[in-house]
């Protein structure tokens, strides 16, 4: 039926299927997985799923839902503001699957758009904060409090971490939440943290490290440069936390003497969404660029010598350093930090000082009537936030929820309000009226505690766009220099680049979800507290576990929860020593850099020839360190793309020994409604919901992780200050980022447990249909015991450099021109491509790509019959841009014809690469992280 959802998410049609199955030597579907999925491990009983629902009726009852939620006007604060999120934006960048379908962009060469997005986002908050060098985002502002917290901590020098300096100072006048998540982060690192009042707090030999925020929690403006003087005497590095919008007025923190700065851009135009998405910043001095978390988009040349853009420094990633990686990120918020870079863009440095000068006046004039009429206030010298004090904060607040407005109350006796760049005429006579004040605003003389005094956003981005058409055309310009789903798909092993159906997508821009405030009181979300109950019965029904905690807003952050999970539960059974991790070499990659922040000490496990865990290695290791042994950390099936038979003694190895099994969910897509990681046995795992739920990449993130743990562990899940503490939180809001949720939501009850069932296996079809197909050409490197691959596959491009002289990057690159995005590339195995189709793309797209890896390995074979240069041929060259192609002075030995448009359909829809090969080193050499620089293929290491 054509108006079947699960017919509209899965690519192949039925009649497709079956040829398929046959090309494969599968009698049916069934007798596929059969021979793929240990018998032992498979469901016996469905889980505890809805009927599934039409997309029409998704929507009405999600609309019934969200008008559950009370459309309070929020002056909380607490870092979320309302913003007016820009139409032009919204409407072809966060409502545009060519970007948010996009991926992390690794292959630069057809991610030139996001990547000039992410430098604007890049460059704005360097302007903004002082600073040389920033990141191209992080997931909030407590946790890159937290990510700063364990940078200043590794700059230690040896002298330092013999003498135990390892005290961090936090300034008591700074967000709960973020507070919260330093303590959790703090912990299992040995990082003590002392809070106190910055002015009083005497920096000892003791302390690596303080944070202070910027303006304060109470709203106070604070000069800290004498602090930052005293704790650099002391060589003590500084972190501020900045509130994005202040710096625009306010002296930026680099000129005051801090270190690092962190904080939020949700004010710059993104919705609050009851707490995320949202993208956090970081930014320091150059001399810590290979210490900064995250990603740093750089600038570099390509092999003609033009610029190009690239994620740099990547070498620094966690999944190349491992556990000696600066940070576990992998999942940012691209999307997002896009959308705050656009803000940028369209308002300019004029229009961004207009709207904090107009926070400020607001909230100079509240605040000039509050003391004229003998109210006490926390702070004189302010940006946004005043605080009411000694005053019946529960008078108040019945006053004001009366007027449909939150306030914040830190205390019984205090009141906190924030205003922001909604705030109007309007509004203000209302506030002045809840605190039975005359509604009229007096005139308040402009001075400000420290004003900014240097130029801000001069580059010609910042100041050319300001029409909405010209705006437009600028998004649609970077678009065209990318690769998404809407181009081809995008056979990335390990991340599950599926369909996010537009159905699933939609909500997300209603007001309703947007515009609640983290902290609202409980009785105003009731539409998203029913979605967030169904959620987590529907994820523990399906991963056979008990309890869900939806707090983890990236998997790398789920993966830490897990693992901090289980160290909770050691120590609550009095075994705090049980800090042992076993890694096989098969686990996902970011693990070791997971298990290194929970404190753990990694031992490694190897596998064998057929890519298996080494149970005997197992066993030994297991034994060897049963006295101490906390988990085993397992990825299944495994990066290398099986479904190991001996799962079940794996597990039971580790029980024996003590231990806690953590499943990575980075491959649940081969699971879902076949087996589950309780039925495996497993303690605890964490689910990508950007993989295998159907939320979109966003080119780098957003992205979700929730834990789901057995019995025995879920009172031991993150909890949140929020809800009067518990074991720590995570995340800086208690449910991560619960704007995209319903996109989980929809997914789930539009598929129910036969669609989501059927969407699986067609995902294990489509693997093990690529793998066959490609077999004369290019090895699968591993296989189960069946000769059958899970969802993905690797092919061996081992022996390529010998054989063709050519490796693995040559032939990802060449993909480009035949308009597809490279698998990914050199991962678990060097030299290897993974491919993982879904069960999102049709057979005829699978053809397609099938189509182009033939004709690639036909070019290899050119290469060692001579009949092509060594050097000079389509691989080494790829990829072939429109300006080297359309160039009067063609040089190559092979055709224009050959190299754009090696197979003849490819002319019918050809997705031009912006960008010939970039030069990697290059922009290493020479990191420049921010918009203008424009260098030249004359320069030499020493310019």
């Amino acid at each position: 039926m054509t108006n079947s959802f699960i017919n509209r998410h899965n690519g192949p049609r039925e009649a497709d299927v079956q040829d398929m199955l046959k090309t494969i030597g599968a009698g049916s579907l069934d007798e596929l997985i059969d021979q793929i999925i240990p018998a032992g491990i498979r469901l016996k009983t469905p889980p505890a799923l809805d009927t599934p629902i039409s997309e029409n009726e998704y929507l009405r009852r999600l609309k019934t839902l969200a008008q559950k939620n009370k459309p309070f006007r929020s002056l909380i604060g607490m870092g979320y503001y309302g913003t007016a999120t820009l139409p032009v934006v919204l409407r072809n960048v966060f409502e545009n699957p060519a970007w948010y379908t996009s991926y992390t962009p690794y292959q630069s060469e057809i991610s030139q758009g996001r990547l000039e997005a992410l430098l604007n986002f890049q460059t704005m908050i360097a302007e903004l904060t002082g600073f040389p060098i920033a990141n191209c985002s992080l997931l909030d502002e407590a946790t890159a409090a937290a990510e700063a917290m364990k940078m200043m901590f590794d700059l230690r020098s040896r002298e330092a971490v013999k003498a135990g300096k390892n005290s961090l100072f936090v300034d008591e006048n700074i967000f709960p939440q973020t507070l919260d998540v330093l303590r959790t982060r703090s912990a299992p690192l040995g990082i003590e943290i002392i809070t106190g009042q910055y002015d009083t707090f005497t920096v000892d030999a003791r302390c690596f490290g303080a944070i202070v925020q910027y303006p304060a929690a109470n709203g106070e403006i604070r000069d800290y440069a004498a602090f930052c003087r005293a704790a650099h005497e002391h060589g003590a590095l500084v972190t501020a936390v900045c509130d994005v919008l202040s710096l625009v007025i306010l002296k930026e923190p680099a000129a005051w003497g801090a270190d690092v700065a962190v904080g939020s851009t949700q004010r710059f135009g993104i919705p609050m969404g009851f707490g995320g998405p949202a993208a956090a910043y970081f930014a320091t001095k150059d001399e810590y660029k290979r210490n900064v978390p995250g990603r740093i988009i750089g600038v570099s040349i390509d092999r003609l010598g033009n610029r190009a853009l690239r994620m740099a420094l990547q070498t620094r990633e966690q999944h190349i350093k491992r556990e000696k990686a600066s940070s576990n990120i992998c999942t940012a918020t691209a999307l997002m930090a896009t959308m705050a870079g656009l803000f940028a863009v369209y308002h300019g440095a004029e229009g961004l000082r207009a709207i904090a000068q107009q926070v400020r006046r607001y909230a100079a004039g509240v605040a000039a009537a509050l003391s004229a009429a003998g109210f006490r206030l926390a702070a004189d010298r302010f940006f946004d936030t005043i605080e009411i004090q000694d005053i019946d904060a529960a008078a108040i607040r019945a006053k004001a929820l009366a007027a449909g407005i939150n306030f914040y109350y830190p205390s019984e006796r205090n009141v906190r309000i924030s205003f922001d760049e909604l705030s109007d005429d309007g509004e203000i006579k209302t506030i002045l009226q809840i605190f039975g004040l005359p509604p009229e605003l007096p005139a308040v003389a402009e001075k400000l505690f420290l004003p900014r005094e240097t130029p801000l956003l001069t580059q010609p981005v910042f100041t050319t766009y300001r029409s909405e058409t010209e705006l437009m055309r600028y998004i649609k310009k970077l678009e065209r220099r990318d690769i998404s789903l809407t181009d081809s798909m995008i056979p990335l092993g390990s991340c599950t680049m599926k369909l996010n159906a537009a159905v699933e997508m939609l909500p997300l821009s209603w007001s309703e979800w947007g515009d609640v405030h983290p902290f609202a009181p409980a009785g105003q979300w009731e539409g998203y507290a029913q979605l967030l109950r169904a959620l987590e019965h529907d994820l523990a029904a399906i991963t056979g576990f008990d309890a869900v905690s939806l707090q983890p807003n990236s998997g790398a952050a789920g993966e830490y929860a897990g693992l901090m999970t289980i160290r909770a539960y050691h120590i609550a059974n009095g075994q705090p020593h049980r800090k042992v991790v076993i890694i096989p070499a098969s686990a996902h990659g970011t693990n070791p850099a997971s298990a290194s922040m929970a404190g753990m000490q990694i031992v490694p496990v190897s596998c064998d020839g057929k890519g298996n865990i080494n149970v005997e290695e197992l066993r030994e290791k297991a034994q060897q360190h049963k006295d101490n042994l906390s988990c085993m950390m397992i990825t299944y099936p495994s990066t290398h793309g099986v479904f190991e038979s001996r799962i079940s003694e794996i597990v039971d190895i580790i029980h024996e020994n003590g231990g806690q099994v953590y499943m990575d969910g980075a491959n649940m897509n081969a699971q879902v409604g076949l087996t589950n990681p309780g039925i495996i046995g497993a303690d605890v795992c964490h689910l990508n919901l950007h993989k295998t739920f159907a939320m979109p990449h966003g080119g780098g993130g957003p992205g979700m992780g929730p834990v789901c743990a057995a019995k025995h562990l879920a009172p031991f899940l993150p909890s949140h200050t929020a809800f009067n503490g518990g074991n720590g939180a995570v995340a800086a809001t208690p449910f991560g980022s619960p704007l995209l949720l319903p996109v989980t939501y929809a997914y789930i009850k539009l598929l129910g447990y036969e669609g989501l069932k059927r969407a699986t296996e067609i995902a294990i079809l489509n693997a093990n249909y690529l793998s066959k197909k490609l077999q004369p050409h290019y090895a699968t490197l591993y296989v189960g015991d069946t000769g059958r691959v899970a969802h993905e596959c690797i092919i061996d491009l081992r022996h390529f450099g010998k054989e063709y002289g050519v490796d693995a990057t040559d032939v990802a690159k060449r993909l480009m021109d035949f308009g597809f995005h490279a698998p990914t590339l050199s991962f678990p195995v060097p030299n290897t491509l993974m491919i993982e189709p879904t069960e999102s793309e049709s057979r005829e797209e699978l053809d397609r790509f099938i189509e182009a890896m033939i004709a690639i390995k036909e070019e290899c074979e050119a290469i060692k019959s001579g009949q092509s240069d060594p050097a000079d041929n389509p691989l080494k060259m790829a990829p072939h841009n429109a300006r080297e192609v359309c160039n009067d002075n063609w040089t190559h030995p092979y055709t224009r014809m050959q190299a754009a448009f090696p197979l003849g359909r490819i002319a019918e829809n050809k997705c031009w690469p912006f960008v010939a090969r970039v030069d990697n080193g290059f922009g290493d050499r020479r990191l420049v992280c921010t918009c203008g620089f424009v260098p030249s293929a004359t320069m030499h290491d020493t310019d």
